[in-house]
């Protein structure tokens, strides 16, 4: 019989999205995980855990880990009033970074915050796992939490300057008590740049919770959006993004020759933009204000024929939207803005690619899901994508975690 997972999600707090999807199909997976939300937990993701029998903890546990998490809310104060002061382009580039390297403390000592509060409450776990961690500090956070981790890094939006690189050198012997999950080998090559002693191994992080939609829901997504049979619709869903190309997706739109549903979702959002859209002839415009509900966005998914996923070119991150559309079962009309999910992609009959910020090539994938939609993604798609159910995926958190329960590694 194995023990509670401790799982630590310090994005906890905003509703819907990839990572509480994860986490509340972990917390499934494992019955009695004792959860750490150290900025809160939103409404619905409260509900899921409580149905999942987890342990909800949103506050710092014990003196240390409440000293880490007020530094750690200071720190972020410090960092937010910085990113108005210098958001001028005017101001040196050294200057413009200092805030996101107090960023960088601050979502470390937040980190050590809840190792702390997990040592404290579940000493003997059989994982603890940082699901959001920062890309920064690895070392340190595991010293400041005084309990070996492993840290799920999704991307790499800073580097460490100089005096957070010195901080990082200080607690380097901080970096063997933990191991960095990276979803994608582009992260993990990044991540292998910047710290080639830090231990790390490459892992999809959605799951696969079985759930695809139904015909039923089909059915419902259709009528819920007013959108007739036969007549094409795709999906755009989630915020707007610097990594996502809101203008192509423009510009492409303006180039279709036959009538298309859009159906938009996500926040934030341009309003301009969809004004936009809403007055163009071949565009027949579906928006539901974010963010939404898991049920919501079902519907959402359900009234498409395909959903679409338009990046810059070198994005290398995982795609929550991707790997929702291979869980839920729908095609895929996506940029080959990164050669690793392009060539998974390549010649799927559920899948249509088009070249990165190339309006007129996205316009020609659009009318050929216009023209004859795309066949569902399978079951066995998923897997394909490098997902896994989440009790595998719960089973590998715990198996890789072992590598680090050595009893003289505690800090």
């Amino acid at each position: 019989m194995t023990g509670p997972l401790v799982l630590i999600e310090p994005y906890a707090d905003r509703p819907g999205g990839h990572h509480q999807r994860t986490l509340v199909a972990l917390a499934q997976a494992r019955p009695g995980s004792l959860v750490i939300t150290p900025r809160g937990v939103a409404r619905d993701t409260v509900a899921a855990l409580c149905k999942a029998d987890a342990r909800l903890v949103a506050s710092p546990s014990g003196p240390f880990a409440a000293a880490l998490l007020a530094a750690s809310r200071l720190a972020a104060g410090l960092s937010s009033t910085g990113l108005r002061a210098f958001r001028s382009r005017c101001w040196p580039r050294f200057l413009r970074r200092i805030p996101h390297q107090v960023t960088l403390v601050a979502r470390c000592l937040a980190e050590a915050s809840a190792l702390r509060t997990a040592r404290r409450l579940e000493p003997n776990a059989e994982a603890v796992v940082i699901l959001s961690a920062s890309e920064g500090l690895h070392g340190a956070a595991a010293l400041l939490g005084g309990l070996p981790h492993l840290r799920f890094v999704h991307e790499q939006v800073t580097t460490e300057d100089a005096a957070v690189r010195f901080l990082g050198r200080l607690a380097r012997r901080g970096e063997k008590q933990t191991v960095a999950v990276c979803p994608t080998r582009a992260v993990g090559d990044q991540l292998m740049a910047a710290f080639p002693g830090l231990p790390m191994v490459v892992r999809a992080f959605a799951v696969d919770d079985g759930r695809r939609l139904t015909d039923t829901e089909r059915v419902g997504g259709r009528t819920a959006f007013d959108i007739p049979t036969g007549e094409a619709a795709v999906c755009l869903v989630g915020g707007w993004w610097p990594y996502k190309d809101i203008g192509v997706i423009d510009a492409a739109l303006t180039r279709l020759k036959q009538p298309l549903h859009l159906v938009v979702t996500g926040t934030p959002l341009d309003e301009a933009v969809l004004a936009r859209w809403r007055g163009l002839s071949n565009v027949r415009l579906h928006t539901v204000p974010g963010p939404v509900s898991e049920a919501v966005l079902r519907l959402v998914y359900a009234a498409a024929d395909a959903a679409l996923v338009a990046r810059r070119p070198g994005i290398g991150k995982e795609s929550g939207l991707v790997m929702d559309a291979a869980r839920l079962g729908v095609p895929l009309v996506v940029s080959d803005h990164h050669p690793d999910i392009t060539a998974l992609l390549s010649g799927r009959p559920w899948a249509l690619t088009f070249t990165t910020s190339t309006p007129d090539a996205l316009a020609e994938a659009l009318h050929e899901v216009i023209r004859r939609p795309p066949e569902r993604p399978g079951p066995e798609v998923p897997r394909l994508l490098g997902m896994w159910s989440a009790a595998g995926q719960a089973d590998f958190l715990t198996r890789t975690f072992a590598s680090l329960r050595v009893e003289d590694r505690r800090c």
